[in-house]
Parts: structure tokens; sequence; C-alpha cells
């Protein structure tokens, strides 16, 4: 018979849970970059992990086929593995799919690129797209890009949306992650969020990319699960016409939040809550 194990020889009981908690956070990293992957330091780097310590898990990640790298620029992409079982995966709603006609339509109207991004905790994941005609394209995102809330017009809205107290708690929570992808500042972001919910829209304007700014309105207006949001060059969205667009925003995202709200009643379903 085994003797019970002492408290000083028990292991810390939230070792295997910090594992994969890093095993998860280093795919959030190398998916932050979408289809352009990311090289080893670039991981560290945005990780805050030792070289060393990325370089084992990287190696291990790819050998289960959660990640893979190109044998030539040697970057680390998301994996044949993780394809295969988004494959098996149900999701409650298939958002993107309802909310694609309505971003062409927006892109028709506005001339300019339309993104929908969905609430994943503390971020938002770009799910669709829609081009508009105008020749100069502001194409800050692709689709499946992940970001921290208020790091982009969508997820800066989804903010606006909720309690302040639970808005001030995820910009806190994501503090550190703002410097590593935009030139935001915590401080900088919940004064964006205050303006939006004044305004009834978000705005930015550079925080990635110089010389892009976008507008986002959240959907639906209470308890919010994505975002609509349009893109352009900068000089496109001056005062005038950002509220033009963000009236546009409005109008389209209570529609599409009256769409969603009858699927879900006729499909008996609860209400959505932000997904994990």
């Amino acid at each position: 018979m085994f003797a019970p194990m002492s408290n000083a020889s028990a292991p810390a009981p939230r070792r295997g849970t910090q594992s994969i908690e890093r095993v998860v956070a280093m795919l959030r990293v190398v998916a932050s970059r979408g289809r352009s992957g990311m090289r080893l330091n670039d991981v560290a780097t945005a990780s805050g992990l030792p070289t060393s310590t990325c370089y084992r898990m990287l190696q291990r990640l790819e050998v289960e086929g959660l990640l893979e790298r190109h044998p030539v620029t040697r970057k680390y992409l998301l994996g044949p593995l993780l394809h295969e079982l988004g494959m098996l995966a149900r999701p409650r709603l298939q958002l993107a799919a309802h909310c694609e006609p309505v971003l062409a339509q927006i892109a028709d109207e506005t001339h300019d690129t339309v993104y929908l991004s969905e609430r994943r905790g503390l971020e938002a994941v770009c799910s669709a797209r829609a081009l508009g005609d105008y020749p100069i394209k502001a194409l800050t995102l692709d689709v499946g890009i992940r970001r921290p809330l208020g790091v982009g017009a969508g997820g800066l809205a989804i903010l606006c949306a909720l309690p302040p107290d639970e808005a001030d708690e995820i910009v806190d929570a994501n503090a550190a992650r703002y410097a590593k992808l935009s030139t935001l500042e915590p401080a900088e972001v919940k004064a964006a969020v205050a303006e939006g919910r004044v305004r009834g829209w978000a705005f930015l304007d550079s925080p990635v990319f110089t010389g892009t700014a976008a507008v986002g309105v959240a959907l639906p207006g209470e308890h919010p699960v994505a975002a609509l949001s349009v893109a352009a060059i900068s000089s496109r969205l001056d005062e005038a016409r950002r509220a033009e667009v963000g009236a546009a925003l409005q109008r389209h995202a209570r529609r599409l939040g009256r769409l969603l709200a009858g699927l879900a009643s006729a499909a008996g379903a609860p209400s959505a809550g932000p997904a994990a």
C-alpha cells in the first residue's frame, strides 16, 4: 500500500493547469499573426517567456501537430491537428454566416472594408470581412486574427457596450499586451471607451497601422457578443464621416440583433453570453 503523500512533497495544485494555460497562450500568440506565422524570437518576445523555454514548447507542439514550421522561412504556423479538430467543432450559432450579407451591404454603402469581430473572452476574433470598392483599402485584419479587446474598433465597441466595471477589468487584464500590439496605453483605451459610450460608436485612429482608422458598433447592444466595424484610411474618416458611418453601423447592428434574437428564440437557445 502506498503511503499518503505529505504536504511537503505534494505538487503545486495548479501545476497541470498552468501547463495547459501556457500551451494555450503559445497557440494564441502564434495565431495572432494569422497565416503569416512567427519566428522563434518573435514568439518569445510576445509571450514573455525565455527563448529556450519557447523553443522546447514550440518543438513539442510541432510534434503533436498543433503547430508546423515553414521549411524556408522557419516561421511557426498553426498546425493541421487544429484544423482537423476545428472541423469537428460545432458552434452554437454560425454568426458569420448570418452577418456576411449585411457586411457586403455595408461595404457597398461605405465603399470601405467591413469587419465582423466576435468576442472570445478577453479578445476579439475577426470572423468575416467584406471589401468595398474604394481603391485604397484598409486591410488591417485577416479572418482568424485575434486581438485584445480595445486594440481594434470592433473590440473597443464591445468594451463600450459592457458594464463599466467589467470593461475596466478587461482593459487592466490586457494592459501588458496593448504595448506589444499597438501604440495604445490602458488609460487611452479607457478614455476611448468612455467617449464611445457617449457617442454610441467606437473610434480609433492609427492604433496598429499608421494612417488607418476605424469605427465600430457592438451587437447586440446589451450583452455584446460581436461587433461590426468599418476601416479606411484616416483621411476618409474625418469627424463628419465618422458620425455618418457610426449611424449606419448602429442601424445595421440593430437589424442584426433582431435577426439573431429571432434565430435563438426559434432554436430554443438560451441568451448567449461571451464565448470563452
